[in-house]
């Protein structure tokens, strides 16, 4: 495993970073729970499972924790990173093209994607984005950014927002995150404030945002792709042994002393420590690994509960659009103004139907679809507020559409 020394300074730094350095193992020993990047289970309460083909969509909270205007990145840096991240995770980054032949077989899409959160843990309307100034000129894996009394700001509920924290973080490192199992209010990632996004302020060879691409990987599991050990093992079937990190950008193929072929190292691959530039795939065995933390009894299994992406609320950034459409992409799409809303979400039993702006909802049809997109349940609606019982549903996610208007966007509902 690679260790590095934390060098402590007493003023203000602009780290300038010669090569990669994630702190994500480092932070995991240090605190003893790197054991948790083997866990794919914990003793957790849950109605449902993940669905094939399923698209996840995470609920995003970023701190900005800054002690300087150059710390204090803008929206436009923030929803930058945004976009990579939902670009990387569903392969859709312009740079794909440049993974080798060899193993563009392996490549894949996670069907992964991120939002800001639209409503906060105490049901208030957000912007996902929060500003905290701190007289700390910097900080360290003593995890202080993740508290206010320590000088940063308190994570939101980690069971169903990714906490983000922007921050002056030192040592050189670029980032550092929680495996999934973390204790829960120090639970996220944490990303160096010049090695985030594609706009704004930017070190060279971190200013395409896959430095949070990297973390968040780990968030979800994901260890080195090296295993951090000389010719280790990373736990997942298809990415090849390589004999330690690389940097830079390599030419292809890169080999080392335990490449088991002619391709070599997968270096492009986002769990490498190359530049930004180099690194544009994750695997299928990759995919499955950070997928089944989601799972039943997955240590991150309640976010499939967490309706903070619930598509009656306006993202703060456009999600790409998909390139293998299911009835789950329709999540992303904003609700026009005159409309309707269904409540309470989640729901145990009934549901109330209510027109928004004059929307009448008398003698119009709720169709009710599961999952995958298959009629469940369907009935007319006889008065202007309707109540109708969903009691003999199974639990889990449902997508709710009245009438055949297609303008309209359905309602996610959660089925508990």
């Amino acid at each position: 495993m690679r260790f590095f020394i934390l060098f402590v300074f007493s003023f203000t730094v602009s780290f300038s970073f010669g090569q990669r350095n994630c702190g994500s193992m480092e932070y995991a020993s240090r605190n003893g729970i790197a054991h948790l990047y083997n866990n794919s289970t914990v003793s957790v309460q849950s109605h449902r499972d993940t669905v094939m083909n399923e698209i996840l969509t995470i609920p995003v909270v970023f701190h900005v924790v800054y002690n300087s205007n150059i710390q204090n990145i803008s929206n436009a840096q923030i929803l930058s990173q945004l976009k990579v991240l939902n670009e990387d995770f569903r392969r859709m980054n312009q740079d794909a093209a440049l993974t080798p032949a060899a193993f563009s077989s392996a490549a894949a899409d996670s069907r992964i994607m991120f939002c800001l959160a639209q409503v906060d843990p105490r049901g208030r309307p957000s912007s996902g984005i929060l500003r905290r100034p701190t007289t700390k000129q910097s900080f360290t894996y003593d995890d202080a950014v993740k508290f206010t009394a320590a000088g940063g700001d308190d994570a939101w509920d980690s069971r169903k927002y990714l906490n983000v924290w922007i921050c002056n973080l030192q040592g050189g490192s670029v980032g550092y995150a929680t495996p999934p199992g973390s204790q829960a209010d120090k639970d996220g990632v944490v990303i160096q404030y010049n090695a985030f996004g594609t706009v704004g302020t930017l070190q060279a060879n971190f200013n395409k945002g896959r430095t949070a691409t990297h973390e968040i990987a780990h968030w979800m599991g994901l260890k080195h792709i090296w295993g951090d050990n000389t010719c280790g093992d990373d736990g997942i079937y298809d990415t090849p042994q390589q004999e330690y990190y690389n940097n830079g950008c390599p030419s292809f193929p890169h080999m080392s002393s335990c490449s088991p072929n002619n391709n070599g190292d997968m270096f492009m691959n986002f769990m490498d420590y190359t530049n930004d530039a180099c690194m544009n795939m994750f695997t299928h065995g990759q995919k499955v690994k950070m997928r089944g933390v989601f799972s039943v009894n997955g240590p991150r299994n309640s976010f499939l509960f967490s309706f903070a992406c619930d598509s009656t609320l306006a993202t703060g950034a456009a999600l790409p659009g998909d390139s293998t459409a299911t009835v789950t992409d329709t999540m992303s799409v904003k609700a026009p103004a005159s409309d309707w809303k269904a409540y309470p979400n989640p729901a145990p039993s009934d549901i109330h139907i209510e027109g928004i702006n004059g929307f009448e909802l008398n003698g119009q049809s709720l169709m009710i679809f599961n999952i995958t997109g298959t009629l469940a349940y369907q009935i007319k609606l006889n008065s202007s507020s309707p109540v109708v019982n969903i009691s003999h549903l199974k639990p889990g996610v449902y997508l709710l559409r009245i009438g055949q208007n297609k303008s309209m966007a359905p309602r996610k509902l959660i089925k508990l």
